[in-house]
Order: C-alpha cells, then sequence, then structure tokens
C-alpha cells in the first residue's frame, strides 16, 4: 500500500500538470486577496482576518481537486496498467486507500504554502497579532475536511471512467452539488423540516459551522461519513472489476 502511495505522488509531480495545479490554486487566491480590488482584498478591507482565503478555496478546490484525482484511476484505465494493478497483492480497500491518501497528501501540500497569509495577516495586524485564531483554526480544520470530501468524490469518479476529462466534469458537478445544491434545494422548502434536512446534507453548512471556530463532532462525524460513503462505492467499483 505504501508503494502505491508513493507511486501516485511521484507520478502527479513527474508531469508539469501537478505543478501547475499548485500554483494556479496560490495564485488566484494571491490574486483576490492581495491584488485584485473588491471585498475579498485584505489590505483594503482593513480587517485582520483570512475570511477571503475561506471563502475563495471551496471553489478553487472545484477546479484544483478534481485535477489531482482525474488521473487516479482513469489514467490506469487509459494506459492498460490497471489490470496489472488488480493482480497486486492488495485488496480493492487498500488501493482505493492509498490513491485516496495520496490525494490529501498533495492538498496538504497545495495548502501549507498557505500559512504565509496567516502570519501576513498577524504582522499586518493593529496590535500585531490581533486575529481570530479560533476562527482560523477552525476555519482551516474545516477546509481540509471540505478538501478531502471532494477528494473522495474525485477518487470514486475517475474509477467510473477512463477518459480524464470526463472524470474531471464528473467529479467539479457532483462536489458542487453536494457542497452547494442541497442549500439551493432547500431554499424551496421554506416551511417544516424539509429545508432543514436538505441543508444538514450539504458540505458547505457544516464548512460554515466549523468557521466560527467551534469544532462540533456532528459536523466532523458528517465529513467522515461523506467520505466513508464515496470511499466506500469506490472499492465496490474496484471489486466488479476484478469479476
Amino acid at each position: 500500500m505504501y508503494s502505491l502511495f508513493v507511486k501516485e505522488i511521484k507520478s502527479f509531480f513527474n508531469s508539469l500538470t501537478g505543478y501547475l495545479v499548485i500554483v494556479f490554486f496560490l495564485l488566484i487566491n494571491s490574486l483576490f486577496m492581495w491584488i485584485f480590488e473588491g471585498p475579498m482584498n485584505i489590505p483594503d478591507g482593513g480587517y485582520a482576518t483570512l475570511d477571503a482565503l475561506f471563502t475563495l478555496a471551496p471553489w478553487v478546490f472545484l477546479i484544483l481537486i478534481p485535477a489531482i484525482t482525474m488521473r487516479s484511476f482513469s489514467e490506469e484505465k487509459r494506459t492498460g496498467t490497471f489490470e496489472l494493478l488488480l493482480t497486486r497483492p492488495l485488496t480493492p480497500m487498500q488501493i482505493t486507500g492509498a490513491k485516496y491518501l495520496a490525494s490529501v497528501a498533495l492538498i496538504i501540500l497545495a495548502l501549507i504554502p498557505t500559512l504565509v497569509y496567516y502570519f501576513s495577516v498577524i504582522s499586518l495586524g493593529n496590535p500585531v497579532g490581533n486575529i481570530d485564531q479560533g476562527g482560523t483554526w477552525g476555519s482551516y480544520t474545516g477546509l481540509l475536511l471540505l478538501a478531502c470530501a471532494y477528494a473522495s468524490i474525485g477518487i470514486f469518479c475517475s474509477s467510473l471512467t477512463d477518459n480524464l476529462v470526463v472524470s474531471f466534469l464528473l467529479a467539479a458537478v457532483i462536489s458542487l452539488f453536494v457542497c452547494y445544491g442541497f442549500e439551493q434545494t432547500a431554499q424551496i422548502f421554506t416551511m417544516g423540516k424539509a429545508g432543514n434536512v436538505l441543508q444538514s446534507l450539504g458540505i458547505i453548512e457544516h464548512y460554515r459551522s466549523m468557521s466560527r471556530g467551534v469544532i462540533d463532532s456532528r459536523d466532523v462525524v458528517y465529513f467522515l461519513a461523506l467520505i466513508t460513503l464515496f470511499l466506500l462505492m469506490t472499492k465496490t467499483r474496484i471489486e466488479c472489476s476484478k469479476k
């Protein structure tokens, strides 16, 4: 399992796409937070906060994470190495886990440079260090869990097809719906419990909750359940491919 994990990391960075994806994520956030004028611009806003990052990142992740995960199984199927992978002494769950953990590791690598924003905001605060630590780290935790959920969706979509573009588009559309679709659908039901239930099924509801700085066990359980669901569906898909 570890060798497959390492292989996935190396294959990502052996192509120019790997570097471009991470640079794209950092560039988009940096431009909106520090260069472009508007409500996202931190110096213009006058507040020591990273709210702009935590508002932008879920949208940018809709492109970044499908780009990371689309190669996981689709590339193996396209090049004909998927059948070879199935002959290795690994269970479908181990194959799924290795590819998923590799994707999460790459996402973490993309997030680490954003700590520069955090330290920049701390130094710009008046007084220095004037930042909502609880809200910031709660938002980082929520953003990581959101990214992990997107990755599980992307891995599943990659297991469905040998076409990289189809894998990318499927992951982006499903992630978009799971994140924001339930909330939009819930607005139809303005009365009763149906709207609340639908809204609670969406990622963004739990992400916003964690962004307030309070790590509620219900939000963590939601993300873990969502991740587990898509990983189990990926495992089932691999098992079907072996038959």
